[in-house]
């Protein structure tokens, strides 16, 4: 099959979001970097590595055809199990958990490369065995077994939203594959289920849970990043307080620079710049579904689909 040319809005797109939270990540960096480590740049020069790394990986990638990947797609299922297992054992702990792999002084997540391992394995079994899928045990049942390994070593670290996220990448795909409703409808029911006995049953995973609808219950242990967040977020209003101005990342937001970026986006560039910035994914969302549709074959699809 003769190779698509290049997606350019979603080269330019790509490029901007990347400027973007390069950008961002030293703004909500600096100041705790300064405070940590006595370098203000040290979030700055390592986002900018990665970036650098990802280019070349991107570049890389875009001459390579997707159809050599899926030879690979087992292999790299058993590389991210094996490192998923490693990081159990000689993993860097942070803040009660084990997530990352120290490799010559750059941290590796390996929950990270698993999501995409399991993408390439499940596209690649669907698109082999596309009549079987409507099987529970010939098409549904390999899926669901690697997906649950993937998902228990991930909640093992402890990493709950991770793991999450496996399981409903699994569903997605499977849907997309032509999975039964009936075995889909089963599937939701048992992680429904599943997921209230983990939230009732983890003293951790109960108090993230509580802390996230209401986290003024305990606004000043589990509740705490979230109420700054969202003082942070608020308190941006239409326009922002302006680039590198937030108050909140002055050690008030933990972790700014993380999960909770998007408050700070909020604080500096105020409404206009974090709708902004949600147009911008959406865009990307929409350039990816457009692919998907116009994929010349199943794997390629399912491949666009969830990427």
């Amino acid at each position: 099959m003769q190779k698509k040319p290049v997606d350019f809005p979603i080269l330019f797109t790509t490029l901007l979001l990347v400027a973007i939270g390069i950008v961002m990540v030293f703004s909500a960096s600096f100041y705790y970097s300064q405070q940590r480590w006595g370098d203000s740049f040290y979030f700055f020069k390592r986002q900018l590595i990665w970036a650098g790394v990802g280019f070349l990986g991107m570049f890389v990638m875009s001459r390579v055809s997707y159809w050599k990947l899926q030879k690979f797609s087992r292999l790299a299922v058993i590389i991210s199990i094996l490192l998923l297992t490693a990081v159990l054992f000689i993993g860097e702990e942070r803040n009660n958990a084990t997530r990352w792999l120290n490799i010559g002084g750059f941290t590796l997540q390996p929950s990270e490369v698993a999501k995409f391992s399991l993408i390439l394995f499940i596209a690649d079994t669907i698109s082999r065995s596309k009549d079987k899928i409507k099987s529970f045990f010939k098409g549904m049942l390999p899926i669901l077994l690697v997906s649950g390994i993937i998902f228990a070593l991930i909640l093992k670290q402890p990493n709950m939203s991770t793991a999450g996220s496996i399981i409903i990448l699994a569903f997605v795909m499977l849907f997309l594959g032509g999975a039964r409703m009936l075995y889909l409808g089963g599937f939701v029911g048992l992680g429904a289920a599943g997921a209230v006995v983990l939230v009732a049953t983890s003293e951790y995973r109960f108090k993230r849970f509580t802390a996230f609808m209401n986290p003024w219950a305990d606004p000043l242990e589990t509740g705490w990043q979230v109420i700054q967040s969202l003082y942070s977020l608020g308190s941006g209003g239409l326009f922002g307080l302006g680039l590198a101005k937030s108050r909140q990342k002055l050690l008030y937001l933990p972790y700014p620079e993380t999960d909770f970026i998007f408050a700070i986006v909020g604080e500096e560039l105020g409404f206009i710049g974090a709708v902004a910035l949600i147009l911008l994914f959406l865009t990307l969302i929409w350039r990816g579904i457009k692919i998907a549709i116009t994929a010349p074959d199943l794997f390629g699809s399912l491949l666009a689909s969830v990427s």
